[in-house]
């Protein structure tokens, strides 16, 4: 899948084992993979579907072909609800991936017959998170003050 300026990229296995053995690849950037990256990889093989065709991608900076993020539906739905998780390096942060991306993987989720509804639960203390879904598209859907954290959904 292509943006103007991204490729989301599904993951491999070699990849993912790559990531959890701690092996560096050419097309990394240099700070990827991140913490959020380091689960993702440990618990594909726990989570096939992840691999799919609705799954975890690669954010593949397009001008220079280095992997500088993830970003992934947690497939399967469940009643037609899908949560969605992404993450950008901190040396692309600030250039507009992370709604870049969150907006083309949302739309493209929206497409599966099982999908109605992709949600994000983002800390209120992340405001940049915040940003990132109402660029793509999510509205605020609650707010849990005791957790500190909001729901967001589009669909």
């Amino acid at each position: 899948m292509f943006t103007d300026r991204l490729e989301l990229r599904s993951w491999t296995v070699p990849e993912a084992a790559a990531v959890v053995n701690g092996v560096r690849l050419a097309d990394w950037a240099d700070d990827f993979p991140a913490e959020g990256d380091q689960v993702i990889a440990e618990l594909l093989d726990e989570n096939p579907l992840w691999l799919g065709e609705y799954g975890h991608r690669h954010v593949v900076e397009r001008a220079s072909g280095l992997v500088v993020g993830s970003i992934g539906l947690f497939w399967p739905p469940d009643d037609g609800t899908v949560e969605i998780g992404y993450g950008i390096v901190a040396s692309r942060r600030g250039l507009g991936f992370a709604s870049e991306a969150a907006l083309a993987l949302t739309e493209f989720g929206l497409t599966s017959p099982d999908v109605h509804t992709v949600w994000a639960n983002v800390e209120l203390s992340n405001p940049a998170s915040i940003r990132v879904l109402e660029k793509a598209g999510f509205h605020r859907m609650s707010t849990d003050i005791a957790e500190k954290t909001a729901l967001y959904q589009r669909g």
